[in-house]
């Protein structure tokens, strides 16, 4: 039983310190044979979204889902602590627990509160080693302990960083695409204020932060839970929007160079579908046709309206549902699993920009 015990409790110390090594510091790949805290955030996650799943509507709701990705950093930490104290009262306890606590026998709880109070820097002194192994492993322990800490220090400046670049970037859709935000909108703006020029400089910009999105939620998964400051914005919608607006221009603006279009759907396609992988969230046939042909046909005469003519032909037609059917099961997937609902193409009659919906207006 103690060689059991011994063996079991360096398998949990060393899972612990690799998850969290590769959580923090190692470049993350798509895939992962070992996380087991991304096991936990996903089964927390399931009942976390519980309530709201019930409820559709309320502001309550996105409140209460808001909280999860702050919380989600939380148990990463805890649980990685939580296995390390574990691990090592383990181990000094297969090793014949050979501590001494003021004259009391030793028991199992008082090996776990010795191993808490190391690992966590504490020393209040009541518990103390009495062999060189013993006194070895409080060591091995202690370091431990200050590297848990120091990732800490360093894990959370970088995410918050992460996280205000990404939502700095989805705050500019409100004055270009409008809220929530919708690739027929861009486009009617921009050809309302004669800007269609400006559109290559656009994609150049959205094609930099799809690729910094993709890097930033691959290295650090629980940003994908983290949501915008309002509520009708997220960066799923944002990057929806930006894929819905490369597959129309690349079906056929006249005057519009389909090549920028085309390098930022490729970008931003490939974070999509990275991501979805990441989260272990299997791409979904849409529930709902989110463009039918009488949105469509709507959707031309508003452009054409603005200056903005879209290509009407069949075959501009299933170039834009052959894009379309490349991305759209894995938003839909995101938007399933991460309850943020994906973007319409045009906005609807009451929607107002976010600055025009303060308690003032």
């Amino acid at each position: 039983m103690s060689i059991l015990v011994l063996v079991g409790s360096i398998v949990l110390i060393a899972v612990a310190v690799w998850d969290a090594f590769a959580a923090v510091v190692l470049p993350r790949r798509v895939t992962r044979l070992l996380r087991p805290t991304r096991l936990v955030l996903r089964v927390v996650w399931t009942l976390w979204a519980l309530p709201a799943r019930a409820s559709r509507t309320g502001r309550w709701r996105e409140d209460w889902l808001s909280i999860y990705g702050p919380l989600g950093v939380l148990i990463l930490l805890v649980t990685w602590a939580a296995a390390m104290i574990v691990g090592f009262a383990l181990l000094q306890w297969a090793l014949g627990a050979q501590l001494a606590a003021g004259g009391s026998g030793v028991d199992f709880g008082t090996i776990l509160y010795f191993s808490g109070t190391t690992l966590l820097t504490l020393g209040p002194g009541d518990v103390v080693p009495r062999s060189g192994a013993a006194r070895l492993l409080t060591v091995v322990e202690v370091g431990m302990g200050f590297g848990l800490l120091a990732l800490v220090i360093s894990y959370l400046p970088v995410l918050y960083q992460s996280f205000s670049r990404r939502e700095v970037q989805i705050s500019t859709l409100d004055e270009w695409a409008g809220s929530p935000p919708s690739a027929g909108e861009l486009l009617r703006r921009l050809g309302r204020f004669g800007s269609l020029a400006s559109i290559d400089s656009l994609l150049e910009q959205w094609e930099r932060w799809a690729a910094e999105l993709m890097e930033t939620h691959l290295s650090y998964p629980i940003l994908a839970y983290y949501r915008s400051q309002h509520e009708n914005q997220s960066w799923l919608a944002a990057l929806t929007t930006i894929l819905d607006l490369c597959a129309l221009v690349i079906a056929g603006i006249d005057g519009v160079p389909p090549r920028p279009a085309r390098l930022a759907f490729a970008m931003a396609r490939h974070g999509t579908v990275d991501i979805t992988q990441m989260l272990a969230t299997a791409p979904r046939v849409p529930t709902y046709d989110r463009l039918p042909p009488a949105d469509l046909a709507r959707l031309r005469a508003v452009l054409a309206e603005a200056g903005v003519p879209l290509h009407g032909d069949e075959a501009a037609d299933a170039r834009l549902a052959e894009l379309r059917a490349t991305y759209e099961p894995y938003v839909c997937a995101l938007s399933a699993h991460l309850l943020m609902p994906l973007p319409a193409w045009l906005p609807t009659a009451e929607a107002r920009d976010n600055w025009q919906t303060t308690a003032w207006e």
